[in-house]
């Protein structure tokens, strides 16, 4: 029995025993700085709760009308060509971050395969048409471009080698048990489509409890993030970014690509930050990996990934962000510079 629950707590516990023992351990080396970092992390949560409640309500109303049944149907057909539309539908609508939750839920939990869905997850945080047009006014319309086609590019590749992976036996059963996709669907109550789901007790039942998950997974790994924002911004030199990334030489792409990848940035705040580092002489290929790296796995994009896939799934994710923001600037290189 002692076992059996040892097992039990690791499974369920053992990460967040972690992320508490961390951020003790930072708040035992600035005992007066923990105020200050609850307030921040709390400010922050207040000011999307919108965004928070927005998507717990679309995961809820997705389980509870059966809606995930025509998400799937969309995704019909042949991987390659399902890769190359997700690719497409992340890089050009405004469907990224938190929003995505429920509609990866959705899919997960209506068995479409993890391939595209990668390619879909990776793409969507980098651009969208807002800001293409933002980013064209503040960087320029080329960089702009090709912000754009790195963000097709990116969930290409991330497609092509998560179907690779899994053929060859990789990542198999990748949703997290207990999870929003585990739990999006799958009872006889919501198999069926109904919009007016109120009218039926199980559909409201399972509108509430769904509601109440995607609230629970969402909630605690924001507010972690927003604390590890707070010690990250605290500890990290004002200077920092520009004295690694700042300069023009050969490594100028892969240091950018691992400095923005753990920094979180908004993706409208970060566009005059990097245009001061090219101001300063950073390479607009290194530039646009920043980019790239910071907005697919910041707090934002990576918070869904966590609440649904597992560990392993993770990690690949923030590896394809990482090597496919690497690459792009690579590939830049001709047109940028």
């Amino acid at each position: 029995m002692s076992g059996i629950a040892i097992s039990t707590l690791d499974r369920k516990h053992l990460f967040w025993c972690m992320i508490t023992l961390t951020i003790t351990a930072l708040v035992a080396l600035s005992p007066h700085m923990w105020l200050d970092a609850a307030i921040f992390a709390l400010r922050n949560l207040v000011a999307i709760s919108p965004v928070i409640a927005i998507g717990a309500l679309v995961v809820a109303g997705a389980a509870a009308t059966g809606a995930v049944n025509l998400i799937a149907t969309a995704f019909e057909g042949r991987q390659a060509g399902m890769i190359v539309l997700a690719s497409l539908i992340g890089a050009l609508t405004p469907v990224c971050g938190i929003s995505v939750l429920p509609l990866v839920a959705g899919l997960l939990a209506a068995g479409v395969p993890l391939a595209p869905i990668m390619a879909f997850w990776l793409s969507s945080p980098v651009t969208d048409p807002g800001m293409l047009a933002i980013t064209a006014a503040t960087l320029g319309l080329p960089f702009a471009i090709a912000k754009t086609l790195a963000a097709f590019g990116i969930g290409l590749f991330g497609g092509a080698v998560t179907y690779a992976v899994v053929r060859a036996g990789g990542l198999a059963d990748p949703v997290k048990p207990g999870g929003i996709a585990a739990n999006s669907c799958g009872c006889d109550t919501v198999a069926t489509l109904r919009w007016r789901f109120w009218i039926d007790p199980a559909r409201r039942k399972a509108f509430r409890s769904r509601a109440v998950s995607a609230v629970r997974l969402m909630v605690p790994w924001l507010a972690a993030a927003f604390v590890g924002e707070f010690f990250l911004k605290t500890y990290l030199p004002a200077d920092f970014v520009s004295t690694a990334v700042g300069g023009d030489n050969v490594w100028s792409v892969p240091l950018a690509t691992t400095v923005g990848a753990p920094i979180y940035l908004d993706g409208y705040a970060a566009l005059p930050l990097v245009r001061g580092l090219i101001d300063s002489g950073m390479g607009t290929s290194a530039a646009l990996s920043f980019l790239i790296a910071g907005g697919i796995v910041s707090a934002w994009a990576i918070v869904p990934v966590i609440a649904l896939v597992r560990l392993p799934v993770v990690v690949f994710y923030v590896s394809l962000a990482w090597l496919g923001a690497m690459l792009a600037g690579w590939a830049a290189l001709p047109l940028l510079g």
